[in-house]
């Protein structure tokens, strides 16, 4: 195995998946939550405002793609660890997946007291 420094962020997701699979409901529904919100025009990343790493169009396209990718792959999301990771942290959606997980992690809306460091020590 790799180090954690050197794996692609799929490869993160996969391995979180692995470890907390019964998390993956919850951020899942989050994830869908935000998604929404984004394309509603409701929330925008900070990040989208201060043009650090993408443009608000770029969000929108990220959070449809995600949305198309959950409606086509929702049985397959929560138990197979290659879909979730392949699905949503792959390029294209990674940006944007990352950074509903680190908001699902700062407004404690996990379980597992574990999955917060264990998020931390993957993509941080």
């Amino acid at each position: 195995m790799k180090p954690l420094t050197k794996q692609r962020t799929v490869h993160k997701a996969r391995l979180l998946h692995l470890l907390f699979r019964h998390e993956i409901p919850e951020f899942l529904s989050y994830l869908n939550e935000l998604t929404e919100t984004i394309l509603n025009g409701e929330e925008v990343p900070p990040s989208a405002i201060e043009g650090e790493h993408c443009s608000i169009d770029r969000w929108f396209e990220m959070a449809e793609d995600i949305q198309e990718k959950m409606a086509c792959y929702q049985r397959l999301l929560y138990p197979n660890s290659r879909v979730f990771a392949g699905q949503l942290f792959d390029i294209r959606s990674a940006t944007l997946s990352l950074y509903a997980l680190k908001q699902y992690i700062s407004l404690a809306k996990f379980i597992d007291p574990k999955f917060k460091p264990a998020v931390e020590l993957l993509f941080s």
